[in-house]
C-alpha cells in the first residue's frame, strides 16, 4: 500500500510538472533564442548606422573601426562593405559570407537573420539618411555559446526544481502512506490472528486517520463479542456434557440392575429401553462433537496427510476385518495439508465409520490422496455399498440428515463443519459400478519431502 501511494503521488506530481514546467521551459527557450537574435540585429544595425556616416556623410571611419574592434574583442565577427562590395572595416576574423547572400543583402531594406554552425549571422543593409537606397552591407556573426549557456542554465534550474519537488512529494507521500498503512497493517495482522484462533487479539486503535481508528475500534468490539460468544458456547457444551451424560449413565445402570431381577418379557422391554438410551447417548455425543467443530478456533498447521491416512487405516483395519470388509489406501505421493491438529483424524474416522456401517461382508473401502493443483489436496473415500439417493445426498451434510437406520445423522455434519473451519470442502458422488464416493479438498501445505510415485497400500 505504501508503495502504491508513493508511486501514485509521484506520478501525479510528475504529470503536473510535465504539464507546467515543460511548456514553460520551451517557451522560455524560444524567448531566449528570439532575444539573442534581436540583440544581434540591434548590434548589426548600430554598425550599419555608423557605416552610413562614413559612406553617406563622408565622416571619419575611426568611430566605425573603434566599434568594430570592440565587437571583435567581445567575440563577434564583423565586416562592413560599401555598395560595390569593398570591405571598409572588419574584425581580424571576418565572417564568411557567400556572394549570393551579400548580393541579396545589398537590395534588402531590413536586416536578415541566418542560423549557421555555432553562430547567428545578421546581414543588415546600410541605408542612406532618406531610407531610399542602400549604401552597403554589414555582416555580423555572433557565436551562440552564450545563448546555449543560458538555455542550459534554464533547463538545469527547471530540472533542479522538478527534482526537489519530486523529492519533497516522495517524502510527504511516504509519510502519509505510513500514517495510513501502519494501522491498516496492524488491523490486518490482528484479523489474521483472530482467524487463526487467537480470540484475545486486538488491534491498536490510537493512530492513523480517524476512519481507520474507528475501523480498528469496531474490529476490537467485534473480537471481544466473538470471544465472549465462543467462551459462552464452550461453557455451555461443558455444562451439557456434564448435565446429560451423568443422568444417562445412571439411568442405564439402573435399567441393567432391573433387568437382572426381571422376567423374560420385562427383560426384553428393558433391553429395548437400554438401546434407546445408548442411541440417546450417541446423539448427545454427536451434537457436542458438531458444536465443538463449529466453534473450533485452533490455528492450522502443516499435516502430512499420507501419515494420517496410514494411522487411521491401521486403527480401522481390525473393525473392517471383523465385518469381512476389504480396506485399502493408495497414496500416490506424500501430500501435506493445512488443518488444525487432530481434525483430519476426526474427518477420516467419521467417513470410515459411515462407510463400514453402510457395507456388508464382502464390501470394500478405498482411500486415495492426490494433489489437486498447486494449492489444494484431494482425499477420497470410495465404497461399493448401496450408495445414496439424490435426496439423501442433498441433506447428508445437515444435522440428522441420515439414510442409515439407527444412525444419528451427525457424522457428515461434523465432517462438513471441520472442513469449513479449515477452508476445505466436501462433495458426494456415485461410485462407478455402485456405491458412494466422498471427496474432500483441503488447502495444501508445502511438502517437506517430495517422493513422487511412492504408493502406500494396506
Amino acid at each position: 500500500m505504501t508503495r502504491r501511494i508513493v508511486i501514485s503521488v509521484l506520478a501525479l506530481i510528475l504529470g503536473v510538472l510535465g504539464a507546467v514546467a515543460l511548456p514553460l521551459g520551451l517557451l522560455t527557450t524560444a524567448q531566449i533564442h528570439k532575444d539573442y537574435s534581436a540583440e544581434a540585429v540591434t548590434t548589426a544595425s548600430t554598425v550599419a548606422n555608423q557605416a552610413e556616416e562614413v559612406l553617406g556623410d563622408g565622416d571619419s571611419a575611426r568611430p566605425l573601426h573603434r566599434l568594430v574592434g570592440q565587437l571583435g574583442q567581445a567575440g563577434d565577427q564583423v565586416s562592413a562593405y560599401d555598395a560595390a562590395g569593398h570591405e571598409i572595416s572588419a574584425t581580424p576574423r571576418p565572417p564568411k559570407v557567400g556572394s549570393a547572400l551579400l548580393a541579396s543583402a545589398r537590395t534588402a531594406t531590413r536586416p536578415a537573420v541566418y542560423q549557421i554552425a555555432g553562430a547567428v549571422l545578421v546581414l543588415a543593409p546600410v541605408r542612406n539618411d532618406s531610407d531610399t537606397a542602400n549604401l552597403g552591407v554589414v555582416a555580423l556573426a555572433r557565436p551562440t555559446a552564450a545563448e546555449q549557456h543560458r538555455v542550459a542554465l534554464l533547463w538545469s534550474l527547471i530540472a533542479l526544481v522538478a527534482t526537489a519537488g519530486l523529492a519533497v512529494a516522495a517524502l510527504v507521500a511516504f509519510g502519509l502512506a505510513r500514517w495510513v498503512s501502519r494501522p491498516l497493517d496492524s488491523l490486518d495482522r490482528a484479523a489474521q490472528r483472530l482467524g487463526a484462533g487467537d480470540l484475545s487479539t486486538r488491534s491498536a486503535a490510537d493512530s492513523g486517520p480517524g476512519e481507520v481508528r474507528s475501523l480498528a475500534a469496531t474490529f476490537n468490539l467485534m473480537a471481544a463479542r466473538l470471544e465472549g460468544l465462543l467462551h459462552g458456547h464452550r461453557a455451555m457444551m461443558a455444562d451439557v456434557s456434564h448435565q446429560l451424560r451423568t443422568p444417562l449413565s445412571a439411568l442405564r445402570l439402573r435399567l441393567e440392575l432391573l433387568a437382572q431381577d426381571s422376567d423374560e418379557e420385562m427383560a426384553a422391554e428393558l433391553a429395548g429401553a437400554q438401546e434407546e438410551i445408548g442411541r440417546l447417548s450417541r446423539l448427545v455425543n454427536g451434537l457436542l462433537a458438531v458444536a465443538r467443530a463449529e466453534n473450533t478456533t485452533a490455528a492450522p498447521v502443516s499435516i502430512a496427510a499420507d501419515a494420517v491416512i496410514r494411522s487411521r487405516m491401521t486403527a480401522w483395519q481390525p473393525a473392517a476385518e471383523d465385518q469381512g470388509i476389504e480396506l485399502t489406501a493408495d497414496v500416490i505421493e506424500p501430500v501435506r495439508v493445512r488443518m488444525a491438529d487432530g481434525q483430519l483424524e476426526q474427518v477420516l474416522d467419521n467417513l470410515l465409520a459411515n462407510a463400514l456401517d453402510a457395507l456388508g461382508p464382502g464390501g470394500s473401502v478405498a482411500l486415495t490422496a492426490t494433489a489437486a493443483g498447486a494449492d489444494r489436496v484431494r482425499i477420497a473415500v470410495v465404497d461399493d455399498g448401496p450408495g445414496m439417493s439424490q435426496e439423501q445426498k442433498r441433506v447428508a451434510f445437515r444435522r440428522f440428515g441420515t439414510g442409515t437406520r439407527g444412525g444419528t445423522g451427525l457424522g457428515l455434519a461434523i465432517v462438513d463443519r471441520l472442513l469449513a473451519s479449515a477452508g476445505g470442502t466436501a462433495a458426494l458422488s456415485d461410485t462407478a459400478g455402485g456405491g458412494l464416493t466422498v471427496t474432500i479438498e483441503l488447502p495444501a501445505a508445502p511438502a517437506r519431502i517430495r517422493d513422487p510415485g511412492r504408493i502406500y497400500r494396506f
